[in-house]
């Protein structure tokens, strides 16, 4: 009798709803769109580029860096990296964490 690995696996909704409105430039936020499943390599590619252009800190697995989680995460949404930075630490975390996920998946 054989048994099967079967993986049960959460689908993360690419609507991310923020804990409270927050603006940034004059623009309020009450939801981000993390469209993650867009996301090309050429993408990651350029927020590696900006992660090393941005830090002089070595970063050995760039799937742990906050900085580098941000940078996919504007990416995903399309918004300037400041945004992602900016928000409110509950929301920067699961965000960062949703996109870690994402990556490591």
């Amino acid at each position: 009798m054989s048994r099967e690995n079967t993986a049960v696996t959460t689908v993360e909704e690419p609507v991310y709803k923020l804990s409270r409105p927050f603006s940034f430039d004059g623009t309020e936020y009450t939801e981000l769109s993390l469209d993650l499943d867009a996301l090309t390599g050429e993408d990651m590619m350029s927020c590696e580029r900006q992660l090393n252009a941005t830090t002089n800190d070595v970063v050995y697995v760039k799937e742990l860096s906050k900085l580098y989680l941000a940078l996919v995460a504007a990416k995903a949404a399309k918004v300037p990296v400041e945004v992602i930075k900016k928000l409110p630490a509950k929301d920067f975390s699961k965000i960062t964490m949703r996109v870690q996920n994402f990556l490591l998946a």
